[in-house]
């Protein structure tokens, strides 16, 4: 029996075909060879009614040339359009025979908005037909393949994303406590001491010290709230008062690894972003800076307006991180921004600088970097680019991130 419209709800994606031939009964036809062959029909009465059943993906289009008119093809022109990447719809057109001439050339033309067009003339040999719709099937359900391995690609970067962030967490958590806690045996000495006081004066002085170490803890916890309070849609964005905030968590380890930090802001305009994705970036490289410098050294880094001149001159922000640390192995860098590629051998995830690059990409910036591992002159320089805000101007990008040095 024939499916005649509506379809049987359910069925298999690809595996089945709509076909458009008003004319006489040749779509009834087309069916039932099909059938004959387990291939499942949809006989459309239009080609808007075959429109309407594109959101149920079917395999692929069998319909007449005639069927199209400059009002429905633009249609179907905008429909195909709008597929999503994965896709790409096979349309088998049954044109008239005939040699090719002026008006085969325009109908050509007509027929170029619905993309991956098969053209078969009519009289049409069964065989021909049925080997067609059959590659037609093949090749969508490659398609089809492609989305549920494009969708489980997504879910699995999904949780690789939220395993990073956990892991971020869990660092900023032990670096935080740290932080947290000298000022916090410090002022329980300091309330001891004043305990012990004979002098008020000497009270007093212990107070204000107290007082200094209990602000510190103020200006931690801010900090930290400002990193894990996320905003759900971008805002205006000071770079400069993102990397303070990250580096106002990482003090303890700069100071107990001997870093030192040496800061170059020039000039900094607002870009629109999300705050909370960024500062996850500054504090996975400024992390990995300070990993790299066991011995200790020295931190640089730099915030300047920009142009990217390999993506059409765009202005924006530029930063630099530079450290002088042990810098990253050749067999690595090619892949260093791949999932699972860590320059920390067992220690690290290896998901830090991939969910940064795709931070980054996600704001329609550039990430790149540079490093040495031989000695003398070991070290790596991050370099960040940020769009600016539409209307940005007199940016300069006269200051490259290689002429920041490398030093031992």
């Amino acid at each position: 029996m024939l499916n005649l419209l509506p379809d049987a709800p359910g069925r298999a994606h690809g595996l089945h075909v709509l076909v458009v031939a008003p004319t006489g009964r040749d779509g009834i036809l087309i069916c039932a060879l099909l059938m004959k062959q387990g291939i499942q029909c949809t006989v459309c009465p239009t080609s808007e009614a075959a429109l309407v059943r594109m959101d149920a993906d079917p395999g692929a289009l069998i319909v007449a040339e005639e069927v199209f008119t400059p009002s429905n093809i633009a249609v179907w022109g905008a429909k195909i359009s709008a597929q999503p990447s994965w896709s790409d719809f096979p349309i088998i057109v049954l044109t008239v025979a005939g040699a090719v001439d002026p008006g085969s050339q325009k109908k050509l033309l007509f027929r170029e908005p619905l993309g991956n067009v098969v053209l078969l003339e009519r009289p049409i040999r069964p065989e021909t037909l049925i080997s067609s719709v059959k590659a037609s099937l093949r090749s969508r359900r490659r398609q089809y393949q492609m989305r549920e391995y494009l969708a489980e690609r997504r879910k699995t970067e999904k949780a690789l994303l939220q395993s990073e962030k956990l892991a971020v967490a869990g660092r900023l958590a032990a670096s935080i406590a740290h932080e947290i806690n000298n000022p916090l045996e410090s002022v329980t000495n300091l309330l001891y001491l004043i305990g012990k006081s004979t002098s008020l004066e000497e009270s007093k002085l212990y107070s204000e010290t107290a007082l200094g170490e209990l602000a510190r803890v103020s200006e931690i916890a801010i900090h930290t709230l400002k990193f894990f309070r996320q905003v759900g849609k971008p805002t205006q964005v000071i770079l400069t008062e993102l990397v303070d905030s990250a580096l106002v968590l990482y003090q303890g380890r700069l100071v107990s690894a001997r870093v030192a930090v040496q800061k170059d802001y020039r000039s900094c305009s607002p870009i629109t972003a999300m705050a909370g994705e960024l500062r996850q970036v500054i504090v996975n490289l400024v992390g990995n800076a300070v990993d790299a410098m066991r011995g200790g050294g020295t931190l640089n880094i730099r915030i300047d307006r920009a142009r990217e001149y390999n993506n059409g001159s765009r202005p924006g922000m530029r930063l630099t991180i530079a450290d002088s640390g042990s810098g990253i192995l050749p067999e690595i860098r090619n892949r260093l921004f791949e999932p699972f590629v860590s320059s920390k051998g067992e220690t690290g995830t290896g998901l830090g600088l991939w969910v940064s690059s795709e931070i980054v990409r996600k704001h329609g910036g550039s990430i790149k970097f540079r490093s040495s591992s031989s000695p003398p002159s070991t070290g790596t320089v991050f370099s960040i680019f940020l769009p600016a805000q539409s209307g940005s101007a007199n940016l300069d990008d006269s200051k490259e991130f290689s002429q920041i040095e490398l030093r031992a």
